[in-house]
């Protein structure tokens, strides 16, 4: 039983730690913020607004000595949700563990055997979905590969790799796919693995036994239930059949669920509640099939930051369904079921044709490099989203029976979500650029470092394994940003596919886009030129789902539009939007960092000489926040709550005009069919 925790500072997030653990977490899950994620330390140009917003800065093995400060880590089970960094945290993660053995007297050497948990460290899926890939896929490959082969043969109880599936269907996966995706990553890690001869071949059942899954289970019970099913019944199958793993438990499916965020709402958020209990059961009430870890996500995830308080209630709703109901104490209830049986059945079928496809590909590698998984989930996110809107797939409180009363949840709502101290960053800023002088004056101290770094590009030119130059880099003081950068200079950068431009169309055959596409095509004429939006991805933030959304959407529309992906500069953005000369820029962030890098764009915009063009911006924002934006010059500001892409488009064309001086906007466009 965990919940996804961390923020602001190490000592923060520790405090929050022992808070969860006191009241009965069985496990820790912890958040990273976007810096460390991807490779940066918290004074790169890049990180700027987003250090200590969506997880804990951890710049070097000093912050993850103060972040398990207190925690064993020997008596600890710990998930880290990290992955193109995934070597260099379990490094950090190992070297702190040796120390606390030597502290307390014991062998540094004995506590490899004694560590336990996960590393997410599926890089797959962070070119679909969520962003955080530091390098380009092959080499990312070749360090998930490495860390697989090291854990199996130095720390047997950690699992090294935890295969994402959830990550997908937020990006729109439909079960098929999802099941597919999933399992063609895992095939494409256990065939580098056992074609990197690391590991001897009588011991791959090892390497199998310690791959875990992570999975979205979504509100429609029965298919999520039934999916995950066909989810046990395929890796039996691929493990069998593909590797000859013999032992029937090192075939085992084992896996662990956070259930949906993408179907949390800002509208009526204590809807969210019965979502998360609907979605906990789908993953717990078939004991062939149950997860062995489970995270809730926080009612209020879609208005912000939840408080501890929120991350409690999540974690009493486990509690009471383990210990209050007799749901965990009976066998398998749906065994027999003829509707249970045709749905996995049905499931199983679509997933194997699916993966085919993918191996026809050259496997899932190829297929992101080249783009067709990433068309296919932003494809499949159109056409659900474009049900949402017609009313065809029903969310309460969203489409349908939208009237409310007061919600005493949200009533103040500049306390009904955590916020992040302003002076985090700086602080992290500080910190890390002391290290790193207080290191460097030392001359032993700096050499040390020079030569890890050192050990790193040279190895990483090799095939030789590098978890053992991250670990002397981990005991050298090397930065996070350090160590992902001596990797940049061998392996190079990748910008991921975007999958925009084969998404075709979903929501152009009804009314409402086709008079948003007339005002789109007149309102050009006026001013004598096609209308350009810039979508832009500031920051970190590599949740690209809505961006991608809107971009399609306002394709379709008749807009031409620039979207060039994730992981922008406020600057990059702006010479985009100067060379472009686009008539609307729109920015996306998710990840709370919309206070420092919306105004930083607005400046920019002003300093090129194109102060005139509008700015709207869309992500998790509170209301201040959005005042406050607008306040600075924002045209609108768009949150969760606004689900009609159409109508979103249609407010683009109402801002475009009020800034060309064009006469008042016409009457708006109804979201209808």
């Amino acid at each position: 039983m965990r919940t996804y925790a961390g923020h602001s500072s190490a000592a923060a997030s520790n405090a929050l730690y022992r808070r969860n653990l006191e009241k009965g977490q069985t496990g820790l899950s912890v958040a990273f913020d976007l810096p460390t994620q991807t490779g940066y330390d918290p004074d790169h140009p890049l990180a700027r607004g987003e250090v200590g917003k969506v997880g804990v800065p951890v710049s070097h093995v000093g912050d993850l000595r103060a972040l398990f400060e207190g925690i064993p880590l020997t008596a600890t089970n710990t998930s880290m949700t990290i992955n193109a960094t995934a070597m260099w945290l379990l490094a950090l993660y190992e070297v702190v563990a040796e120390e606390q053995a030597g502290a307390a007297g014991e062998d540094p050497a004995s506590v490899k055997a004694a560590l336990a948990g996960t590393t997410q460290n599926d890089i797959i899926k962070e070119y679909l979905s969520r962003g955080t890939y530091a390098f380009p896929p092959g080499p990312s490959l070749r360090l998930v590969t490495d860390l697989v082969a090291y854990t199996v043969s130095e720390i047997p109880r950690w699992n090294p790799i935890n295969i994402c599936s959830y990550h997908l269907q937020e990006a729109g996966a439909t079960p098929v796919q999802e099941v597919a995706y999933a399992l063609s990553t895992a095939v494409a890690v256990l065939d580098a693995v056992r074609d990197s001869g690391q590991v001897p071949p009588e011991r791959f059942g090892d390497v199998v036994a310690r791959i875990s899954f992570f999975v979205n289970a979504g509100v429609r019970f029965v298919e999520e239930m039934c999916k995950m099913r066909a989810f046990v019944r395929l890796w039996d199958e691929i493990t069998r059949e593909r590797y000859g793993v013999e032992d029937a438990r090192q075939r085992r499916f084992r896996y662990g669920v956070q259930v949906n965020s993408l179907g949390l709402t800002e509208a009526q958020p204590e809807n969210n509640v019965q979502r998360i209990v609907l979605e906990m059961l789908a993953v717990t009430l078939s004991k062939d099939a149950r997860a062995r870890a489970v995270q809730l996500p926080a009612w209020n995830e879609a208005l912000g930051l939840p408080r501890p308080w929120d991350q409690q209630w999540s974690l009493r709703i486990q509690q009471v369904l383990a210990h209050e109901s007799d749901l965990l104490e009976h066998e398998d209830l749906f065994e027999g079921s003829v509707v249970v049986a045709a749905k996995v059945d049905e499931l199983v079928a679509g997933a194997r044709e699916e993966m085919a496809r993918v191996e026809e590909l050259g496997g899932a590698v190829a297929a992101v490099e080249g783009g067709y998984m990433k068309s296919e989930l932003v494809a499949s996110l159109a056409r659900r989203r474009a049900r949402i809107e017609s009313g065809e797939e029903v969310v309460v409180g969203v489409n349908r029976w939208t009237t409310s009363e007061p919600n005493p949840l949200t009533a103040d709502l500049g306390t009904a979500v955590q916020t992040v101290d302003a002076g985090v960053e700086q602080a992290a800023v500080e910190a890390v650029r002391r290290w790193r002088e207080e290191r460097d004056a030392d001359p032993e101290r700096r050499a040390r470092a020079g030569a890890a770094l050192e050990r790193l590009r040279t190895d990483a030119g090799t095939d030789a394994n590098l978890v053992p130059a991250s670990l002397e880099c981990a005991r050298a003081g090397v930065t996070t940003g350090e160590w992902a950068g001596a990797l940049r200079e061998v392996f190079g950068e990748f910008r991921a596919p975007t999958g925009v431009g084969a998404a075709a169309g979903a929501g152009s055959g009804t009314k409402a886009l086709h008079r948003v596409r007339e005002r789109v095509r007149s309102t050009g004429h006026e001013l004598g030129e096609t209308l350009r939006v810039l979508v832009g991805k500031p920051g970190l933030d590599g949740h690209s789902n809505g961006a991608e959304q809107v971009a399609v959407r306002a394709r379709d529309a008749g807009f031409e539009v620039v979207y060039q992906g994730i992981r922008l500069t406020p600057e990059q953005i702006v010479g985009a939007a100067v060379a472009e000369d686009v008539h609307l820029v729109g920015l996306s962030i998710l990840s709370g960092s919309h206070m420092e890098l919306v105004p930083d764009v607005l400046a920019r915009l002003r300093e090129a000489g194109a102060g005139d063009v509008p700015v709207v911006v869309g992500g998790i924002i509170p209301p201040a926040d959005a005042a406050r934006l607008e306040e600075m010059g924002v045209a609108a500001v768009f949150t969760p709550k606004d689900v009609a892409l159409t109508e979103i488009v249609d407010r683009f064309v109402d801002v475009i005009r009020v800034s060309r001086g064009l006469p008042a906007p016409d009457a708006a466009v109804p979201a209808d069919a």
